[in-house]
C-alpha cells in the first residue's frame, strides 16, 4: 500500500512537469522502479502517454490554479443536483470557464507554447466536459482532450430535462443549439482575448523598437555634432600650423640672407 501511494505521488509529479520534460522523466521513473524490483509499477508507468498541449494545459490549471478549477467543478456538480437557480449556476460556470481560459492563455505564454485560438478552444471544451461529467477522467493526469457528454447526458444534469417527451423534440433541438452557441461564444471570446494579447505584445515591442531607434538617432546626432566640432577644430589647428610653418620658413630665409651678407662683407 505504501508503494501504491508513493507511485501515485510519483505519477502526479510527472504530470506537473513542463511538457518537454515528460517523456524523459517518465522513462527515468520506469527505469528506477524496475531497478528497485517494482516491475509491475515500471510497466504501468511506461504506458503513460505524453499529454497533448491542450491536455497538459488543463493539467497545469488543476495543479497550479486549484481554487479556480474547483469552482468550475463545483458549478457543474450543482447543475447535476437539484438546483432552482439554473441561470445563476450557469452564469457561475461561464465565469469560471472564462477565468480558466485567461489563466490558460497566460500559462501557455509563460511556458513558451502558442496559445492559439484552436488550443484555447480545446482547453475550454475539455474544461466544460470535466464540469459536466460525474465520472470523468482523473483531473491533473489528462493525456488527451475530453469530449463533452452527448445531449442525452447533458439533459440529465438540467432539472426537468429528463421528463421531456418525444413530442418536445423542438425544445431539445433548441437546447442543443443553445449549447452550440455557448461553445461558439466561448471560443470567440478566447480567440479575441488571444488576439488582443498578441496585439498588445506587438504594440509594446514596436514602441520599444521605436524608443531604441530614437535613442540611437540622438546618439548618432550627438556623435555627428562632436565629429563636426572635432573637424572644425582640426581644420583651425591645421591652418594655424600652416601659418607657423610659413613663418618659420620666412625666418629661415631671413637668417640665411643675413648670414650670407656677413660672409660677403667679411
Amino acid at each position: 500500500m505504501r508503494n501504491s501511494g508513493k507511485l501515485n505521488d510519483e505519477v502526479d509529479e510527472l504530470f506537473k512537469l513542463p511538457l518537454a520534460e515528460f517523456t524523459g522523466a517518465r522513462n527515468a521513473l520506469a527505469a528506477r522502479l524496475k531497478q528497485s524490483g517494482r516491475a509491475n509499477d515500471a510497466n504501468l508507468v511506461k504506458t503513460l502517454a505524453k499529454p497533448s498541449v491542450s491536455a497538459w494545459t488543463v493539467n497545469q490549471l488543476y495543479w497550479n490554479h486549484r481554487d479556480a478549477f474547483d469552482r468550475l467543478l463545483a458549478a457543474g456538480q450543482r447543475l447535476r443536483g437539484k438546483v432552482t437557480d439554473v441561470r445563476g449556476v450557469l452564469d457561475a460556470r461561464s465565469k469560471a470557464l472564462l477565468h480558466l481560459s485567461d489563466l490558460a492563455t497566460s500559462l501557455l505564454h509563460n511556458a513558451g507554447h502558442n496559445p492559439s485560438p484552436d488550443t484555447i478552444r480545446r482547453v475550454t471544451t475539455t474544461l466544460e466536459a470535466l464540469s459536466a461529467l460525474s465520472d470523468g477522467p482523473t483531473p491533473g493526469r489528462l493525456t488527451q482532450d475530453v469530449d463533452p457528454p452527448g445531449f442525452e447526458s447533458l439533459a440529465s444534469i438540467i432539472p426537468g430535462a429528463g421528463m421531456m417527451k418525444r413530442a418536445a423534440e423542438p425544445a431539445r433541438v433548441t437546447a442543443r443549439e443553445a449549447r452550440q452557441l455557448e461553445d461558439t461564444r466561448h471560443a470567440k471570446i478566447a480567440a479575441a482575448k488571444t488576439s488582443l494579447q498578441a496585439a498588445k505584445k506587438s504594440l509594446a515591442d514596436t514602441r520599444a523598437r521605436a524608443q531604441s531607434m530614437e535613442t540611437e538617432a540622438k546618439q548618432a546626432e550627438k556623435q555627428l555634432r562632436e565629429a563636426e566640432e572635432t573637424f572644425k577644430n582640426a581644420k583651425a589647428n591645421a591652418a594655424e600650423a600652416a601659418r607657423a610653418v610659413e613663418d618659420a620658413r620666412r625666418a629661415v630665409e631671413k637668417a640665411s640672407k643675413e648670414l650670407e651678407s656677413l660672409f660677403s662683407n667679411g
